[in-house]
């Protein structure tokens, strides 16, 4: 039976998740309430032992684990773990981006200059070949729209099954196995929202 986890870790707060806006590439610093959020992550991931820690080389992700202060010996950075590149649709909303092409969504709709959902979804793919390399449990320090994509294809679905995985910013959720089946352990959770109240949520980047 295999009990190895993959334990999904998205970043603290930005200035652009707050507003909603698409925040791909553009390597973005947290916000003094992403800073505590990553703080507060530490007491959750604390003292548990990982194999490896896997994470964006974009810095919302990379101060998020630094601030998490995880006790771990390797920690390799993955460029496959940057945010879906946005193209003409970076830093813009949801709303702004219908303006022009009505019912939109990252998930179904071309974006123009940017990534498809084929090419994140081969990227994740390459993402959990290289945590099932390492022998144990790994944490995975990345994005909202990534993250959401790695889990689709862990459990077998195609990457717009994503859109069904609402993801908020500093947040815990656990992959693994039940009897060899890939399945998801737990999702969402949060240390921060009881005393330090929650950002803008399930926004991209």
């Amino acid at each position: 039976m295999n009990a190895r986890q993959l334990v999904l870790v998205r970043h603290g707060e930005t200035q652009w998740s707050r507003a909603g806006r698409h925040t791909g590439r553009t390597d973005i610093a947290l916000t003094e309430l992403g800073q505590r959020q990553a703080d507060t992550l530490g007491s959750m991931l604390r003292g548990r032992p990982f194999a490896a820690v896997l994470v964006s080389p974009l810095q919302r992700a990379t101060e998020t684990l630094r601030r998490a202060n995880l006790d771990v010996a390797r920690v390799r950075v993955l460029e496959e773990l940057v945010e879906w590149d946005y193209g003409d649709y970076e830093g813009l909303t949801s709303e702004e981006i219908r303006r022009s092409v009505p019912d939109w969504t990252i998930w179904t709709a071309p974006v123009p200059g940017g990534e498809s959902a084929a090419d994140v979804g081969r990227r994740a793919d390459l993402v959990i070949s290289k945590a099932l390399d390492e022998r144990g449990d790994v944490a995975i320090f990345a994005h909202g729209h990534v993250l959401r994509v790695l889990t689709a294809r862990w459990l077998g679905l195609d990457v717009p099954s994503g859109r069904h995985f609402a993801l908020d910013t500093a947040t815990v959720s656990m992959l693994g196995y039940e009897r060899n089946t890939p399945v998801m352990l737990a999702w969402n959770q949060a240390g921060y929202r009881r005393d330090l109240g929650s950002s803008a949520g399930t926004v991209p980047g």
